[in-house]
């Protein structure tokens, strides 16, 4: 039988590394073999919440950090309570820069102070960077991060305006960006840029920010794009990303007419708004589009973006996940009928998803539309949500009487769509998928 403490120490660091880092600590007692095993743990984790004597804790985080002994630390994750002195968590980062860390995640729910040493903004090991609520300022002049190319911001009290920038600015190779904007610590930001020509990936989400007057996104290499915009004050916002491949936009009182101007080589929308935008915009490499009809008027805009799109194949019609669709059902709505046939209906529309069928008049009249001129539509499936307008029966009816331009589109009724949506959505992704194969 084989002892546990015959492993070889790589097997043996794998089962410490499921252990709380208190327990991994306590095995040195075990053995000679164990007593400094411990300190070659590559990914540490270590919170102060909820702990009975968080001063104690902080001494054995600057003991352990101390006495670590592996190459580099791969990760070190520090949740930390309002309560501790930020010059300990300076300390703590410092010693992690020492060691080459890798991934760095802090949550530090405190405007304290500055938790940064200066030795942070020159380490040359940090891949990943994670920060929650921590306080962003002094960031220097004429200093690097030059391996970092993930990076998660999440509610962080800015100095100023020009924080976010200024970190942004010392990050040659940054790829991943997410940032989250919502509290009163954000209160500085009247305006803010995010400038970062390597940029490929940029998630930003604003919630609750009245004061914010305007923001510039110029990333020239962008290839993905989430915007949550859900301020509803007029603010101006100007976009750069001319590489773009795939965009989430879910920002209700955004005039949109900027950015639609400025994503024409995006190849899947996903879209939440209810402004109008204006004629001559052209999508012509947009292949999938996802629009939400969670406002009363959300669908106003579908002839616009139907003539705007002329290689459009797959239209999904939905409610995304945790947005409200409550009174949809007493509103007559308006079927902006384009004066001629999109281009997408005669050569290009293959799948039509329609998740949340409320059958209003409006409603009617699109399906009807779309159905009578999209000569190459292949499946139009329509999952009706109960106790609204129309039955089943008289839905199936309707829409399997009414005329079709496509002698081979398979029409597909669904009765509760609740459980089915996610599904439809993957089938239609996987089949838009292999159509481009």
């Amino acid at each position: 039988m084989v002892r546990l403490s015959d492993l070889p120490d790589e097997l043996l660091l794998t089962i410490l590394s499921l252990l709380p880092i208190e327990v991994a600590v306590s095995t040195s007692v075990l053995s000679k073999r164990w007593k400094f095993l411990w300190m070659s743990l590559p990914k540490l984790e270590y919170s102060t919440r909820n702990h009975p004597d968080s001063a104690a804790l902080g001494e054995f985080i600057y003991k352990h950090l101390s006495l670590h002994r592996a190459p580099a630390i791969e990760s070190l994750r520090l949740d930390l309570s309002p309560h501790i002195n930020p010059e300990d968590i300076k300390r703590w980062v410092r010693i992690a820069v020492s060691h080459n860390v890798r991934e760095l995640n802090i949550t530090y729910d405190s405007d304290n102070g500055n938790i940064f040493p200066g030795s942070f903004y020159t380490c040359n090991s940090l891949v990943v960077l994670e920060l929650g609520y921590v306080t962003l300022m002094d960031v220097p002049s004429s200093v690097c991060l030059p391996s970092l190319k993930t990076m998660e911001l999440e509610c962080l009290v800015y100095a100023n305006q020009e924080s976010l920038q200024r970190l942004l600015s010392i990050c040659p190779v940054l790829e991943e960006l997410s940032v989250r904007l919502g509290g009163a610590g954000d209160i500085n930001m009247r305006k803010f840029s995010i400038v970062v020509p390597s940029l490929r990936s940029l998630s930003l989400l604003m919630f609750d920010l009245w004061w914010l007057n305007a923001y510039v996104i110029d990333t020239p290499s962008l290839e993905y794009f989430k915007l949550g915009d859900r301020i509803n004050m007029e603010h101006y916002s100007e976009f750069n990303m001319p590489k773009l491949r795939e965009a989430y936009v879910d920002a209700p009182f955004l005039d949109l007419n900027g950015l639609i101007t400025s994503i024409t080589s995006v190849k899947r929308l996903t879209l939440c708004s209810v402004h109008e935008y204006g004629e001559g915009f052209v999508l012509k490499h947009l292949e999938h589009l996802k629009l939400c009809e969670c406002k009363n008027d959300s669908l106003d805009n579908l002839g616009e973006l139907l003539k705007g799109s002329p290689t459009l194949r797959v239209l999904d019609i939905c409610v995304l996940k945790d947005h409200d669709n409550h009174g949809l059902d007493e509103y007559s709505g308006f079927w902006n009928q384009p004066s001629r046939v999109p281009e997408c209906l005669l050569s290009s529309l293959q799948i039509l998803n329609w998740s949340r069928y409320f059958g209003r008049p409006h409603d009617r009249k699109i399906a009807v539309y779309i159905l009578r001129n999209a000569c190459r539509l292949k499946t139009a499936t329509f999952f009706a949500d109960r106790g609204y307008y129309v039955s089943n029966l008289e839905m199936i009816k309707e829409l399997t009487l009414s005329s079709r331009a496509s002698s081979t589109c398979e029409l597909v009724f669904v009765e509760d769509d609740r459980e089915s949506e996610s599904e439809s959505e993957s089938e239609s992704e996987s089949e838009s998928e292999s159509e481009s194969e």
